[in-house]
């Protein structure tokens, strides 16, 4: 099969960094290729127009057209024609592009077009409180209504999107994954206590809320290190630059000083601080399927995460980890204090996380579905 994934971003050194949706695409269409099938990357969003081919997956790098009030069209078009002339000359069969902010709203391929729901601006927007664009919610709406099948990462993600969009679209859930051969866990040999926390540093993930997690950790276990790995963002609520800036206040005097932040870190080094760590801490109000999550399960960590929506479909409350509201600040930190009291408890969340991630997250698995679900839509 001869797959095209259509993103704005993808993890690698000539197409730049990414989030979660490259890093779902990265880790499935490494899967796919390893399967025998063909795969192209395309990702907008470029610096300059070049093409590439490694280990066997091309990669189509797309420069946005900038024509003030026309960008949007006229890029789209930009695709479009890409994707036709991939699918002319036989070198692609099916596109799978992300809902995020629309962007397909307007792209007409020869081929099917799947769309993935990882968590639109306007499913972000609703978890965060925050008012969605207009121009957004159009876009992804109408994304979602012309595709030829609909996959999402998550149920909850899949049935809130549809809320949202007042629309009844039959979706499949099939999760994000990783490659467990690569996250696998190696045995931790510091003795020192730490938390870590990976990700984007913004509003949605709970990092405003962290700091008064980590006081009340502090308060009790005055030796343990919190580090902060990940891009630090603006904060559309106040207007601020930096939610790192934002943080800083929140943290008593003496918890700041055991506080690190390392910012956006290569995403090979990711592995060595997940093993670094002693408990990871996802205190997130708007996820789908976190990709993070699955690393530090897969690597068997503690884990302490969110409770909301998706988390219930990952975790198993106190069996492969412990969730708890981002804004319960007191059982949150009990729940980190018990994890760093406790070494065998660690290992037993740690253990069974991984087993979890092997028997449903596992990237060559996910890839099987995907192939199966690709194939529905080719044969309609």
């Amino acid at each position: 099969m001869k797959i095209a994934f259509l993103t704005p971003e993808y993890p690698h050194p000539k197409t730049g960094t990414a989030g979660g949706i490259g890093t779902s695409i990265l880790n499935l269409s490494k899967a796919l290729s390893d399967l025998g099938h063909d795969i192209s990357i395309l990702v907008y969003r470029q610096d300059q127009d070049d093409s590439f081919i490694e280990a066997g997956i091309h990669f189509y790098k797309i420069k946005n057209i900038k024509v003030k009030g026309l960008s949007l069209i006229l890029t789209q078009k930009k695709v479009e024609r890409l994707i036709n002339s991939l699918y002319d000359s036989g070198n692609i069969e099916l596109v799978e592009a992300p809902e995020w902010t629309g962007f397909t709203a307007f792209v007409n391929p020869k081929c099917p077009l799947v769309i993935k729901e990882h968590g639109s601006d306007t499913y972000f927007c609703h978890l965060d409180n925050r008012k969605v664009k207009f121009k957004n919610k159009f876009l992804e709406k109408q994304a979602l209504k012309k595709a030829d099948g609909v996959i999402s990462v998550s149920a909850y993600t899949g049935n809130l999107t549809n809320e949202l969009f007042g629309l009844n679209k039959h979706f499949t859930v099939i999760p994000n994954s990783i490659d467990v051969s690569v996250f696998k866990p190696n045995p931790n040999k510091s003795e020192k206590l730490t938390i870590l926390y990976f990700g984007t540093l913004i509003r949605k993930k709970g990092l405003l809320e962290l700091p008064k997690i980590f006081n009340r950790v502090h308060d009790s276990k005055n030796e343990v290190a919190l580090i902060l790995v990940g891009k630090d963002s603006g904060d559309k609520k106040t207007g601020s630059t930096s939610t790192w800036q934002l943080m800083q206040p929140l943290f008593s005097a003496s918890a700041i000083k055991k506080v690190s932040y390392m910012g956006a870190v290569d995403y090979s080094k990711i592995q060595q601080l997940i093993q670094e760590a002693t408990v990871c801490v996802f205190p997130t109000f708007a996820e789908a399927l976190p990709v993070s999550w699955l690393e530090a399960m897969a690597m068997e960590k503690a884990i302490v995460a969110s409770n909301i929506g998706w988390a219930n479909e990952m975790i198993e409350d106190g069996k492969e980890g412990f969730l708890v509201h981002p804004t319960q600040h007191k059982q949150y930190a009990e729940r980190i204090l018990e994890l760093l009291d406790d070494p065998s408890k660690q290992r037993q969340l740690g253990m069974a996380a991984r087993e979890k991630v092997k028997t449903h997250f596992s990237h060559d698995l996910v890839a099987k579905r995907s192939v199966e679900f690709y194939k529905t839509i080719l044969r309609t």
